[in-house]
């Protein structure tokens, strides 16, 4: 049986998935730091330096080759992380052991590993955020002409619709969206740059020949799938890159909060409720409940992803110079488990949209309970089509209103404005007319044009584009 005596990562545990775990584990990382070691050493060549294709046989060889254990002995003799792992691969690969890493600097290996994995979390983000604004077109579509309350203050205003509504979630992630693709678009890698960032030993080892540095920059990076290079850095690549990432993932994150909140609020009002399995327990005193647990979980992950970016913000605003190692615990903290939490936020996000139920009939009876008062600037204009005075009708809804709210309130009788004013002789009004007024459908404004208008133009676009990506699901581990 499996011991429980150290912490234990929930990220890894309870929420994110296998290829964001992976995307930031010991084997990408330090696998990673392999292949650059390894293409460093191939261009090398092809630039005349001298190493042998048996050298670079050897580290090919050897490149999943990584003993744990004594990068871990080497590393606790010499305090450094890469030169542990260097000298770990030498011992598997000794006829390669004087060329791995040559000219470079710790940060060739650090750095460009880390902007892969932002590279391909992006990517992971970027697939579970399309399978998002899907769940959410479909859902908006559905429902694009269901009556339903809109909020401000969250106190009862006009009209929308249940999919007008969805619109508003899924804007908020279209720009999160724009942004993620603006990020990945533009993302620039570290490449070679030397210690300081001015290549000077790579100046020595090709004999102030700038072009073969310049071309060892640039076919290095474009192995590596980067098109975009840093023209210039100090020894590490720019932390503001850190920052931006971390910034978008927290924009991610108030979207899915966002989201949540709506969902759990409208729960309550038990007008949309989100998945609720058979064996589910909503809570261990209160049988009967069904509390929206998915929800709340994707709101409590998206406050620990808001948090954490701040921290790069901070090592952003406090490098000196070239750099200082300030930034290097942090880093390892932040972003690889914002990354994770994010992942995780977007597949509990996927698991609600696939289950969202809507109760059309408490969607009504809750409008039928407001639209009396919302009404009555139309009963005022029929009543002066039909020859009323424009003042006393206003008096006489005035004085109604307050009694029918007070009803509402006071005793939880139903709303009774309508029968009101149908009784009021006073008030110029038919009875088949003041039905027809009171016909939902007349105060959702242009609600189910926008959204399909909305989805036609802004979004379908999208998703067609990326379609291979679409069709994920995704069940929770817990």
């Amino acid at each position: 049986m499996k011991k429980q005596q150290t912490y234990e990562n929930p990220l890894e545990s309870r929420y994110a998935s296998p290829e964001m775990l992976f995307n930031f584990s010991p084997d990408k990382k330090f696998g990673t730091w392999r292949k650059l070691w390894i293409a460093l050493a191939e261009i090398q060549k092809e630039l005349g330096l001298d190493i042998s294709q048996e050298q670079i046989d050897e580290l090919k060889a050897n490149a999943k080759n990584i003993d744990y254990e004594v990068a871990a002995a080497y590393e606790k003799k010499f305090r450094h992380d890469v030169m542990a792992h260097v000298h770990a691969y030498g011992d598997v690969a000794p006829a390669a052991k004087a060329i791995i890493h040559l000219g470079a600097t710790s940060a060739f290996v650090g750095d460009n590993t880390d902007l892969i994995q932002l590279r391909d979390g992006m990517q992971i983000v970027k697939k579970k955020l399309l399978n998002v604004m899907g769940g959410l077109a479909k859902f908006a579509r559905e429902y694009k002409d269901l009556p339903t309350l809109g909020f401000t203050h969250y106190q009862p205003a006009q009209l929308t619709t249940v999919g007008k509504r969805a619109t508003l979630w899924l804007q908020s992630v279209l720009l999160d969206f724009e942004e993620l693709e603006f990020r990945l678009e533009t993302l620039r890698f570290r490449g070679v740059k030397g210690t300081t960032g001015t290549a000077a030993s790579f100046k020595e080892l090709f004999d102030g020949d700038y072009s073969k540095v310049k071309e060892l920059d640039q076919q290095l990076s474009a192995r590596f799938g980067f098109n975009n290079v840093f023209g210039v850095t100090g020894q590490t690549y720019d932390r503001k890159v850190d920052a931006e990432v971390m910034a978008l993932l927290s924009n991610i994150a108030q979207s899915a909060h966002k989201f949540s909140n709506d969902i759990r609020l409208l729960q309550n009002l038990k007008e949309i409720e989100e998945p609720f399995e058979k064996n589910q327990i909503g809570s261990s005193a209160m049988a009967y409940k069904r509390n929206p647990m998915r929800c709340e979980r994707i709101g409590a992950l998206a406050k620990f992803v808001m948090s954490v970016s701040r921290g790069s913000d901070m090592v952003a605003a406090t490098q000196w110079f070239e750099r200082t190692l300030d930034d290097s615990a942090n880093k390892r903290l932040t972003i690889p488990q914002a990354f994770l939490a994010v992942d995780s936020i977007l597949g509990i996000w996927i698991n609600v949209l696939d289950g969202l139920v809507v109760y059309e009939k408490m969607i009504a009876k809750h409008i039928a309970e407001e639209l009396p008062f919302m009404a009555t600037e139309y009963m005022i204009m029929e009543g002066v089509k039909n020859g009323g005075d424009r003042q006393e009708l206003h008096e006489i809804i005035r004085t109604h209103s307050m009694e029918a709210a007070k009803q509402v309130k006071m005793e939880g009788k139903p709303n009774d404005l309508v029968d009101r004013i149908l009784q009021d002789k006073n008030f110029p009004i038919n009875k088949e007319k003041m039905l027809s007024l009171m016909n939902p459908v007349n105060f959702i404004g242009f609600a189910p044009q926008q959204t399909v208008e909305f989805l036609d133009h802004e979004i379908q676009p999208i998703l067609d584009k990326n379609k291979e990506l679409l069709g994920m699901d995704f069940e929770l581990k817990v």
